[in-house]
């Protein structure tokens, strides 16, 4: 970590999401560069069960660090895995679910941007992320039937999609070991979602999210602490009439480089429900959902086409869900520099 250069080199790889996330994507996510924000429809538990644009995880360590100048494409691997009681209801797709249990394999593309001019004395950065995969749910599910009778059976659904479109834009400032980071991401509902399906990749509803984080990273001892939070605002799903409230979320990373080139480390999130949600859909009344998440990471940069790659894994062990599935997941994530070294 004494060498100036070589650490600086690794630290301009680093450019990190949204998520991704990935759902996230997804994201970003500890040291991936570039995977920029996801949302995800966990499974088994549409948008309207409490979860929404936001993929927990998807930032992580080195999230407010600036990066090197031009392309980069991040992706990764997101494996999620959530079940909940039979005591326990979701609003799905227009459906109560109970006894959900849920699985989704998913890979988040984010090709990203860093701008080399400077924009109000920081660095600007633009990205859009896309995901695809396999999402798979089973629960009981209960719906309406003739005279308003209400019916129950079990069933099992299964999709292989792609998601909606994550745009997401990044304003980042770097005072020796201090950094800063604003971002603003989206929603555009182009993923594959039908009305009544118990498994859907896209949320069928725009979003807006916004927030600001923070670095402290101190080259010379390796160490390094990152916290990210933000706020998102969803639009009413049209199809079934559901609106999610506002959402909050916090994503954090601490790590300790080993060496120029490897860190291991902790990362964490938590997701809470501000309002309730609304809408002549939203026969379970405010619904606010909230879920925790702690787990290990480990990173490796590594030379590519005269910069650094970047090859990280993390996970999630999931507690204190209310109104939302509880499991664990899983991230293998890469990111790649695009073209030669800048002048």
């Amino acid at each position: 970590m004494r060498n100036n250069n070589k650490q600086a080199s690794s630290r301009a790889s680093l450019e990190h999401c949204r998520s991704a996330t990935v759902h996230r994507a997804g994201k970003c996510v500890c040291a991936l560069c570039a995977a920029g924000a996801f949302g995800l429809t966990v499974p088994a538990s549409a948008d309207e069960g409490g979860v929404s644009l936001w993929l927990p995880g998807q930032f992580g360590s080195l999230a407010a660090v600036p990066t090197t100048p031009g392309w980069e494409l991040g992706a990764f691997y997101y494996h999620g895995s959530v079940s909940a009681g039979g005591d326990r209801s979701f609003p799905i797709s227009g459906k109560i679910a109970a006894g959900v249990d849920g699985r989704a394999n998913m890979i988040f593309l984010a090709p990203t941007y860093t701008f080399a001019e400077p924009v109000l004395s920081g660095q600007a950065g633009v990205s859009v992320a896309w995901a695809f995969g396999r999402m798979s749910a089973t629960a009981d599910v209960s719906i309406t039937g003739p005279l308003g009778r209400s019916l129950s059976a079990s069933e099992t659904d299964s999709i292989f999609g792609g998601s909606d479109l994550y745009p997401m834009g990044t304003l980042k400032w770097n005072s020796g070991k201090n950094n800063w980071m604003l971002y603003l991401m989206g929603d555009i509902p182009t993923g594959a979602y039908r009305l009544g399906r118990l498994a859907n990749v896209g949320i069928n509803h725009g979003a807006i999210d916004g927030g600001g984080g923070y670095t402290y990273l101190d080259q010379e001892k390796g160490h390094e602490f990152s916290i990210v939070a933000g706020i998102t605002y969803n639009f009413e799903n049209n199809d079934t009439h559901y609106q999610n409230g506002v959402d909050s979320h916090i994503d954090w990373g601490m790590s300790q480089f080993l060496s120029e080139s490897s860190l291991i480390g902790l990362v964490g999130y938590y997701f809470y429900q501000l309002t309730g949600d609304s809408g002549s859909g939203a026969t379970l009344g405010d619904f606010k959902s909230r879920v925790g998440g702690i787990g290990p990471q480990a990173g490796y940069f590594f030379p590519f086409a005269g910069q650094k790659a970047f090859v990280g894994v993390k996970a999630y062990w999931e507690f204190d869900a209310v109104h939302r599935p509880e499991g664990w997941n899983f991230w293998l994530e890469l990111a790649i520099p695009l073209g030669g070294p800048p002048k």
